[in-house]
């Protein structure tokens, strides 16, 4: 069990936006819900009050706290995916549920949660021991929206972009 959950504060679309997080990943689920024993600044008795549940893995509650709080990019929640294919997925499953792009592959979800959704191999190029190839990819990464692996590894590689 994780010693650290990263806690999400919403305004009674807790459960709403737990479902729809797990719907970004096969390794996603939700895990308990818990509801209001009694009427309180944060709901009705018997709303749900917490979501507890995993994003690829990653463990996660949801909070309905009984009024809105806005997020910012202090902290956000990063996506590893596994491939262009899967960035291509989560990154379209976003915005097609009202959340707007950022650069350099951050995004706002629906709700105003930060999201980074980054190729895995984005890792292995920034942490290359080959500096001027790892400096080329960030340059590149720098003037993307979604990430693109093929320009990417076209940039680490120090091939120009056909």
């Amino acid at each position: 069990m994780s010693k650290v959950v990263p806690c999400m504060w919403f305004n009674g679309d807790a459960e709403e936006a737990a479902k729809f997080y797990v719907s970004l990943d096969p390794n996603s689920k939700i895990t308990n819900v818990q509801h209001n024993v009694s009427d309180n600044p944060s709901g009705k008795e018997g709303s749900v009050l917490v979501v507890e549940f995993t994003v690829a893995g990653q463990p996660l509650v949801a909070l309905n706290g009984g009024m809105k709080m806005e997020y910012t990019h202090a902290l956000s929640l990063m996506i590893h995916c596994d491939d262009q294919a899967q960035v291509d997925s989560v990154w379209s499953a976003f915005l097609a549920h009202g959340g707007s792009e950022g650069q350099c592959g951050w995004l706002r979800d629906r709700y105003g949660v930060s999201w980074q959704v980054v190729p895995k191999v984005m890792f292995e190029f920034l942490s290359s021991p080959d500096k001027a190839a790892a400096g080329r990819a960030m340059q590149a990464m720098m003037k993307m929206v979604k990430l693109d692996v093929g320009i990417l590894r076209q940039a680490f590689e120090g091939k120009s972009a056909a």
